[in-house]
């Protein structure tokens, strides 16, 4: 497994145990890193993923509630949500990474995590953000 895919599985981690604590967000974050034991590399990557989720959190989540029809945010999976939520911030703010290198992560990461529907759902909602990040990025550029 790559440097790049760890990283992305200890971000999705990390989030997930966001989700379940009662803690301020980023206390939660700090715990989870001092209990995580990963190559440098990959936690580096890891943590720079989660901060940047956290700072660009309400955006990330408007991005995906307006692209996955009938589901609210809170009625994702807790898996579903952290995934997208990476791939969303990485679609958004990551330059270094091609789309189509975002999506395909998250949807293997989706495979391994989520359910069997998961990689599906996944695919469907990211391709309908890139395509709106996209058309935002070419409307700047006119």
């Amino acid at each position: 497994m790559g440097m790049r895919r760890k990283g992305r599985e200890l971000a999705l981690q990390a989030l997930y145990q966001v989700d379940f604590s009662a803690d301020d967000p980023r206390r939660a974050v700090g715990i989870f890193w001092e209990h995580c034991d990963a190559p440098d590399d990959a936690r580096t990557f890891g943590e720079d993923l989660v901060t940047g989720v956290l700072n660009e959190q309400p955006r990330i989540d408007e991005l995906i509630g307006g692209s996955s029809d009938n589901w609210r945010l809170e009625r994702l999976s807790h898996v579903d949500r952290s995934i997208l939520r990476v791939a969303t911030y990485e679609l958004l703010c990551r330059r270094d990474v091609p789309a189509s290198v975002a999506i395909d992560e998250a949807i293997e990461i989706a495979k391994r995590f989520g359910s069997d529907e998961s990689p599906t759902f996944v695919n469907g909602v990211l391709d309908h953000i890139a395509a709106t990040v996209g058309a935002k990025e070419r409307q700047r550029a006119l």
